[in-house]
């Protein structure tokens, strides 16, 4: 196949996805469940099948080689991005749900997965080992789909949520892949077509699961230090070599980890979050450069994954109805019962909060890449695992992902309009050192009634107007300035700490509001049923 043939099938692949993404906005199903879509409909089999046509086709190497490179930049983002002042108050539960959290959803659904495969007598029988495999590659959750769908409707979490879940989704990839790794040692050596052939000695596999994560800690703290210093020190003549510089950096991280026996995930979220929380040069750029790299990857992922199914294997009801099982298994049983678990000594969490954290389990772009590792090192009934985390992926998306907003209203957990937005029309960045916030403000005819020039306007205290747009045009406002209905106001505040007092007592109003209307309807209930069983009598 020509090279140039192959980046016309691959540039409108992007394309499409990327117009998928702003349709899936605009009617909320989750951009990355269309990704997959697109990759399903230019995959070989879809195309082969549908129109006698040869689709898309990528070999296991080249998938685990795209997915690794992916895992590496999701990662690092995911550190970048995280805020040591946010988690700061979160960083007890966060770690807690990104390792017992995972071992336990692990151990849960890999026991329900063992019986429910022999239970309906699927395509195969599975051993316990490879039970627990399969609920591996899925153990872990992606707060990055989930924030998206948020983002989309202007919909924040109260009570720390926030943070916690980005702590969580950073941190626990790595504990994932360290399950994952050390199952699929023990399944390739010991299970055959019948069974176990020799018996699993578990404090190995402790042993190597510690190590890996001390390692992977220590080696991407002192790497992360390490670039920091690096960063400040070195002045190249080409600023847009920077991020360049500090990617080098990042897979440089993740191969020398490999090498010293230490998780190489978790490696590269310590570094990330080291630099992420330091200044250097160009930090600004470095981290646009990184958002855009992470949703790239996701993107070649799910694309990935779509050209990678088989669909007629799909359609044996002995391969989607145990399928369908697990994740409705996962969704209802493992995560709400792993995090209500974990959540028992923090007890500053409140029932909608564990309730919120249960269905916040959306799959991502890990088990993908999980699954091509377990085809890629010939693991036993490779395909079905990677069956099982297409569907279960799919089930995922649409059941928690479509509904995420609406539950957060449900519980009360939503702040409308409060969460933080990217400036549309200003492109800049205020200093973290400096305590204030910029927000655009849209001029509108009730603003104008009491005059047209700035200074009759009526602008809160500690609060400064340093910018307007009017159409394409910019200029610095003066107190005599003409405003116009729909002009753009950069608008400069500080951080108002009579606010966040306020917040907070909100937030417990509304947290004993609804304590008090579920105690009325459990009275209500127990009236009711109080009476018929006078009437019965």
């Amino acid at each position: 196949m020509q090279v140039e043939f192959v980046l016309l099938i691959l540039s409108f692949l992007f394309f499409v996805s990327i117009f998928a993404d702003k349709i899936g906005y605009k009617y909320g199903v989750p951009a990355l469940l269309l990704f997959l879509a697109v990759g399903m409909f230019f995959g070989s089999h879809s195309m082969s099948s549908l129109f006698g046509m040869s689709g898309v086709e990528i070999d296991i190497e080249t998938a685990q080689a795209l997915s690794t490179l992916a895992m590496c930049i999701i990662l690092f983002t995911g550190g970048m991005e995280t805020k040591l002042s946010d988690i700061k108050s979160v960083l007890v539960p966060g770690i807690t749900l990104a390792t017992v959290g995972v071992l336990l959803t692990c151990m849960i659904t890999g026991v329900l997965i063992y019986f429910i495969f022999g239970w309906i007598n699927a395509v195969a029988t599975v051993s316990i080992w490879l039970a627990l495999l399969m609920a591996a590659t899925m153990s872990s959750t992606d707060s990055a789909s989930v924030f998206s769908v948020l983002r989309t409707n202007g919909i924040g979490l109260k009570h720390n949520l926030r943070p916690l879940l980005e702590l969580e989704s950073g941190a626990n990839d790595p504990m994932a892949y360290v399950l994952t790794t050390t199952l699929i040692g023990v399944v390739i050596n010991t299970h055959t077509i019948v069974g176990l052939t020799e018996e699993v000695t578990f404090l190995p596999i402790i042993q190597n699961i510690v190590i890996q994560l001390v390692m992977g800690t220590v080696l991407g703290f002192a790497f992360g230090q390490g670039l920091v210093l690096l960063m400040r020190r070195v002045k190249l003549g080409n600023e847009s070599l920077y991020p360049i510089m500090i990617l080098t950096a990042c897979i440089f991280i993740f191969a020398i980890t490999y090498y010293l026996q230490g998780n190489t995930y978790l490696a590269v979220y310590v570094a990330g979050l080291i630099i992420g929380n330091n200044k250097f040069t160009r930090k600004r750029q470095t981290r646009s450069f990184f958002n855009g790299l992470a949703w790239l990857s996701q993107l070649v992922m799910f694309l990935m994954l779509g050209l990678m199914v088989e669909p007629m294997e799909l359609l044996n009801y002995q391969v989607w109805l145990p399928c369908l099982i697990i994740s409705v298994v996962m969704i209802c049983i493992s995560r709400p019962l792993s995090v209500w678990i974990c959540m028992l000594p923090f007890r500053q969490y409140h029932q909608r909060d564990k309730l919120m954290l249960s269905w916040v389990g959306l799959k991502g772009a890990v088990p993908i890449i999980f699954a091509i590792m377990c085809k890629a090192q010939g693991v036993p009934f490779a395909d079905l695992i990677f069956n099982v985390v297409f569907l279960c992926t799919i089930v995922s998306l649409l059941a928690q992902g479509t509904t995420l907003t609406q539950m957060a209203r449900k519980l009360h957990l939503d702040t409308q309009g409060e969460e933080e937005r990217s400036l549309e029309h200003f492109d800049m960045d205020l200093p973290e050192e400096i305590q204030s916030s910029a927000r655009e403000v849209e001029v509108t005819e009730a603003m104008l009634e009491n005059g047209h020039t700035l200074r009759e306007l009526t602008i809160p205290p500690r609060t400064l107007v340093i910018m307007v747009r009017r159409g394409e045009d910019f200029f610095v406002p003066t107190g005599v300035s003409e405003l116009q209905s729909g002009d753009q106001l950069l608008v400069i505040s500080d951080k108002d700490a009579q606010a966040t007092y306020q917040h907070m007592m909100d937030d417990a109003e509304e947290d004993a509001m609804w304590r008090a209307e579920m105690k009325r309807k459990m009275h209500e209930r127990f009236d009711r049923w109080t009476a018929w069983m006078r009437k019965k009598k």
